[in-house]
């Protein structure tokens, strides 16, 4: 195509931007010298741009900036530096007094925090109590690092130090404390083509681009614009799910093809149900708050089953177990929480059922949470695939075969099974699917026979109960060539219209 024809198919704001572009001319200085809207300048530059007019330059950079949370710690003080002054003005404060200064959300981080860090000392009595320590006291006066980088903000990512992006990442695990934003500054600069059209003289000849009703009216003797079918336009992305629900959706699909029922419950459960009928002991370390998010409010409960639950736990109930001794608090067990886990479900599930009931199946793909600092492999709210199989010949072979049938669905040739420990099933196993593309065993959750404290304490009977609790994100992240879990939620529009979709 000649010049003469790339005239004749500028349109005149084309025409007006092309004659303001320079060398690496930035979007801005463009905008001020044609006057027109940044919308428009943009729209122009890439149709010059697909006509090799111009070539455009786009410069991406992230501001790492306060958030709504840093700014009341900007004025008021950090969470951990008002706990730490607050533990410094007495030997033992109580988690309930904490929660009066700060909120106990922010308590919960700063213990997190403060515990890794050795400047605090916890003491379980009725309640969570507290004491600073020596290193504790230092760090009162050396001053907190995290107040200085909120005092920069807002700042270039680029800019910032070793130290300060590392201080950076922590608090960006925290909520609201500070926000990182991608921006991007474009520019342009004239090819030699664009060059040679610039300065020709029939740049200044005006075509008509709209067909109007008075020019057919009219029958006017018009010159219009030409336009080029050819030239490139902007990919057009077709809406579609989050392919987390994609994944979902398919994993549900795989169970129920395999005759398992879908179970459904609340997010929010009792101590309990959560815990304590699955026999996790009451001074378990994962019923801390670092491990659980708790909420106000107590739970009702059942009398004749807790008392049941009780008596398994102290001396084993009619399981022939010992139990784990001790004592047992209602109070603690009628305590709210997220839950830790679905087999929460799977216990109330298979309480419900009565002998003559069986066999039966059950799953359920659904959110979970943990109080767990956020990193690239550790999520704070997640997915489990849970299963459970209630029959009375049910045995370990036959668990490894619905793993097995399983993961070849999601694309592993193969599984196998570990011996583990978790409170709740015996035989416990830890799974292992092998990915035949990175050629790599991969750990992808527990499974095993729940022990007779749960089952037949739930049932009433003796049955063996085959369960699994499987990662969902860690499944998937596999499929995605993901390496850094907390990528599959950071919801980036243009990460996920590229994303690939799930095959089925």
């Amino acid at each position: 195509m000649n010049v003469n024809e790339i005239i004749e198919g500028l349109s005149e704001s084309e025409k007006k931007v092309l004659l303001n572009v320079k060398c690496d001319t930035s979007l801005k200085n463009i905008i001020s010298l044609t006057s027109l809207d940044e919308i428009v300048v943009m729209r122009s530059l890439q149709w010059l741009s697909n006509k090799k007019l111009v070539s455009l330059n786009k410069n991406e950079f992230v501001i790492i900036s306060l958030g709504n949370n840093g700014k009341d710690y900007l004025k008021n003080g950090l969470p951990e530096k008002i706990f730490l002054t607050e533990l410094l003005k007495k030997n033992s404060v109580s988690i309930s007094d904490l929660t009066k200064i700060i909120s106990r959300e922010e308590v919960n981080a700063c213990v997190g925090i403060l515990k890794k860090n050795g400047f605090i000392k916890i003491d379980k009595k009725d309640e969570l109590f507290f004491s600073i320590t020596p290193i504790g006291k230092d760090k009162l006066k050396s001053g907190f690092f995290e107040e200085v980088i909120l005092q920069k903000l807002p700042m270039n990512e680029n800019n910032l130090s070793d130290d300060e992006i590392k201080i950076v990442n922590d608090l960006l695990k925290r909520k609201g404390i500070i926000v990182k934003d991608k921006k991007t500054n474009w520019s342009a600069s004239i090819t030699k083509l664009g060059l040679s059209v610039a300065k020709s003289n029939k740049l200044n000849i005006t075509y008509q681009e709209k067909v109007t009703s008075n020019i057919i009216k009219q029958h006017k003797d018009v010159v219009f614009k030409k336009y080029d079918v050819s030239s490139s336009v902007p990919k057009i992305s077709i809406g579609r799910k989050h392919f987390v629900n994609e994944a979902k959706k398919y994993i549900k699909s795989i169970w129920l093809e395999l005759g398992f029922e879908e179970m459904t419950g609340n997010q929010i459960q009792s101590a309990f149900w959560n815990l304590d009928a699955l026999f996790v002991p009451q001074d378990h370390p994962a019923r801390e708050m670092q491990d659980t998010f708790y909420v106000e409010g107590k739970a009702k409960l059942d009398n004749k089953l807790f008392e049941k639950v009780k008596d398994a736990h102290i001396k084993g109930g009619d399981t022939g177990s010992v139990g784990w001794g001790g004592s047992f608090s209602k109070d603690v067990s009628e305590e709210l929480l997220l839950r830790t886990h679905t087999t929460v479900l799977s216990a109330i599930k298979f309480s419900e059922l009565k002998r003559e009931d069986l066999p039966k199946k059950f799953f359920v793909v659904d959110k979970t949470f943990r109080n767990e600092a956020l990193d690239w492999k550790h999520l704070f709210e997640f997915h489990q695939v849970e299963g459970i199989v209630v029959d009375l010949e049910g045995n370990m072979p036959k668990l490894k075969g619905y793993l097995k049938q399983f993961f070849a669905k999601m694309g592993f040739s193969d599984v196998r099974i570990r011996p583990a420990h978790f409170p709740y099933t015996e035989p416990s196993a830890e799974v292992e699917a092998f990915n035949p593309i990175k050629k790599e065993w991969v750990e992808m959750g527990g499974a095993g026979i729940i022990r007779p404290e749960v089952s037949k304490t739930l049932l009433g009977f003796e049955c063996p109960i085959l369960a699994w609790g499987l990662g969902m994100e860690r499944i998937i992240s596999k499929y995605y060539d993901i390496v850094d879990i907390r990528e599959i939620y950071k919801n980036d529009i243009e990460s996920l219209k590229k994303t690939k979709v799930f095959i089925k």
